[in-house]
């Protein structure tokens, strides 16, 4: 049986300034405006947070990990449900990655052959199979409104041959993701491989853009590069891209990374950055990122980020920030994965913006002289003080070892009892 014909999403460019662009296409859950940063929710949930701080970041897409969905809590449970729409209430566009990462980031518990991946589940060891079939099966499944389809992603650097074999592989991948298709309301994008090597990002591009996809990302960076690496290799492929098709740049989240992709003309990004480093109290700002567990913030009465619109700047100081993180209090997490998804989702709102008025260049170059300038600085003061001044995380973790060697020490987390809450 012949698979169903692809969706188009009508996308509209709006504005462009050199290479970057603001645009609108639609889905079957919303429209979605670009430039947009897309909070990774791998299990269906982004880490810590709750339904309502979702409706007040108000991200134009979620992502959700085919991987980790598969294992738990399985793909039949959510379509069981009505899809992921319908498993967590949240009824705006969803994208799928097709589990082709884990090719690269489960290496040591993978095996590659031509027919997809053997990966030993990080949960139990249990053999998981991935493929095209599978991917699209399982992303089917799931109900997002963007999948993507089964790549070969290499760690940076690799061999020539590898990288080769890769692009190669996934082409034929991708050719069998578009063959197994029984859905045509979910826009299969390509994935456009090569690794460092310009010709073969090259070649890679025109043999997915030969197949009429709905839309294209780029993956294998951020896998090991330097960022004037990634930049070189955004800005040669590109324009090789289809216009009219959404562009998506895989895995990418530091903020100046992600201004830089918009100068070249990116208009998705995903990572899961912000609540990675969110959870570890390493906050963003537009003067650098704050490690706000550290000394210097124990008497700052001044919020995290002044005109952040996210809980955690309206309603917390950076002392009681610092508070929350050196004593390792839940809320501390929530609090600042919070901040750093509302802080990425807005900077990518205020490009656009920006774009369509017209200055856009200007900005992003006085927006990533202050962030970088905010950077040096910290570096600087970390050079001369690299434990990062009393209170930092690395201090506490060492009077915390030297606590757990004192004689007739009890652990309280082994001690018998009610403990202060």
């Amino acid at each position: 049986m012949r698979p169903p014909p692809h969706p188009r999403l009508g996308l509209r460019v709006e504005a462009r300034d050199h290479a970057a662009r603001a645009c609108t296409f639609t889905l079957p859950h919303g429209e979605v405006r670009t430039p947009a940063f897309m909070p990774c929710a791998t299990g269906a949930s982004l880490k810590g947070l709750t339904q309502r701080h979702l409706e007040a970041i108000a991200p134009e897409v979620l992502l959700g990990n085919t991987y980790h969905l598969h294992l738990r809590p399985g793909e039949a449970v959510v379509r069981a449900l009505g899809g992921l729409h319908g498993f967590t209430g949240w009824q705006r566009p969803w994208i799928t990655d097709s589990g082709g990462y884990q090719v690269f980031s489960l290496a040591a518990r993978s095996a590659v052959d031509e027919e997809g991946v053997t990966v030993k589940s990080h949960l139990d060891g249990e053999v998981v199979r991935l493929g095209p079939r599978e991917a699209m099966a399982i992303q089917e499944a799931l109900g997002a409104d963007l999948v993507m389809a089964f790549d070969h992603c290499l760690g940076l650097p690799a061999s020539r041959a590898d990288l080769e074999a890769a692009l190669a592989r996934t082409t034929r991948w991708t050719e069998r993701c578009a063959r197994a298709r029984t859905r045509d309301d979910q826009a299969l994008l390509g994935i456009v491989q090569g690794g460092a090597d310009l010709e073969l990002r090259e070649r890679s591009a025109r043999e997915l853009v030969a197949l009429d996809l709905p839309g294209y990302a780029l993956g294998g960076l951020a896998v090991g590069e330097a960022p004037e690496v990634r930049q070189a290799v955004l800005e040669h492929t590109v324009p090789l891209l289809p216009a009219d098709r959404p562009r998506y740049l895989m895995g990418v989240g530091r903020p100046q990374d992600l201004l830089r992709g918009v100068a070249a003309g990116i208009d998705l990004f995903d990572c899961v950055l912000p609540t990675r480093n969110g959870r570890r109290g390493y906050l963003f700002t537009r003067d650098g990122v704050v490690r706000v567990a550290q000394k210097a913030h124990e008497l700052d009465a001044g919020p995290l980020e002044p005109g952040c619109p996210c809980e955690t700047c309206r309603t917390c100081s950076r002392a009681y920030l610092r508070h929350l993180f050196a004593t390792d209090e839940h809320s501390a997490t929530t609090l600042g994965s919070l901040h750093n998804v509302t802080f990425l989702v807005q900077l990518l709102r205020e490009a656009r913006e920006h774009l369509l008025a017209g200055d856009f260049q200007p900005w992003s170059a006085a927006w990533l002289a202050r962030y970088e300038a905010g950077e040096r600085a910290w570096q600087e003061a970390h050079a001369q003080d690299p434990e990062g001044a009393a209170g930092s995380r690395r201090a506490r973790e060492e009077q915390r070892a030297r606590a757990a060697r004192r004689p007739g020490r009890v652990d309280p987390k082994r001690a018998s009892g009610p403990g202060p809450s």
